[in-house]
């Protein structure tokens, strides 16, 4: 993983067209090739940022942009959509590199693990004729939670969270980027699935064609949910 912080604007250009002035940020370049766009606020979402595959580019400035400050230029091209993350870079104050190794993958807790062990059991919730494929479905970043089909056999991979933010859109997107270019896979629909799911996620959600599905945990597993509860 690669750190800079610069004094910089950033301008995405594609499907949405987004603008951020000239400021002091974080910018982090990931081995999955990704670019994140980090304030020193606003907890762990970026500003914006550029999902994989996609490739980065660094220029020099032309003639007007080396007038304005600007040092260099990175260019981030989806390989996908052509979508561009433009980095206008006017003064570099860190940069380094380091090297993370194999990340071991996020471990679930006791609520995620059943959730996924009954949704497997009832597979049915997310549609008539649904069938499971298998559960931790491994792929070359990490498990899929669940790969099952459709009623006309249509892989669906599904991402399984306690509460769906979008971290958990993220991830699921980065699964189906790679499972899509599988021809014994493709093409394989998203499902986010979670007994909570925050508004900003499911609007990235279904931004990106993937259906959210909200799951009753205590009617999965059997218990009378009419009932006042302390929690």
């Amino acid at each position: 993983m690669r750190l800079v912080i610069a004094r910089c604007s950033v301008d995405y250009a594609g499907r949405l067209s987004a603008h951020l002035p000239l400021a002091t940020r974080l910018l982090m370049v990931k081995g999955d090739g990704s670019l994140l766009v980090h304030s020193d606020g606003g907890s762990y979402k970026p500003l914006n940022w550029m999902s994989p595959p996609c490739t980065l580019a660094a220029a020099e400035p032309d003639d007007d942009q080396r007038a304005a400050g600007v040092t260099e230029v990175w260019k981030v091209t989806h390989a996908k959509t052509a979508d561009q993350l433009v980095v206008s870079i006017h003064e570099v104050l860190h940069d380094s590199a380091h090297d993370l190794g194999v990340d071991p993958g996020l471990v679930k807790d006791g609520v995620e693990s059943h959730l996924q062990r009954l949704l497997a059991e009832q597979i049915e919730l997310l549609g008539e004729g649904c069938r499971l494929v298998r559960r931790e479905y491994m792929t070359a970043i990490g498990p899929v939670d669940i790969l099952a089909t459709d009623a006309s056999g249509r892989s669906i991979a599904v991402e399984l969270k306690r509460r769906g933010d979008i971290d958990g859109v993220e991830q699921l997107t980065r699964y189906l980027e790679l499972m899509n270019r599988d021809p014994l896979l493709a093409p394989v629909a998203g499902v986010f699935a979670a007994q909570e799911i925050k508004p900003q996620a499911r609007t990235l959600a279904e931004d990106r064609g993937i259906r959210c599905v909200v799951l009753d945990y205590d009617a999965m597993r059997g218990v009378e949910s009419g009932h006042a509860r302390l929690f």
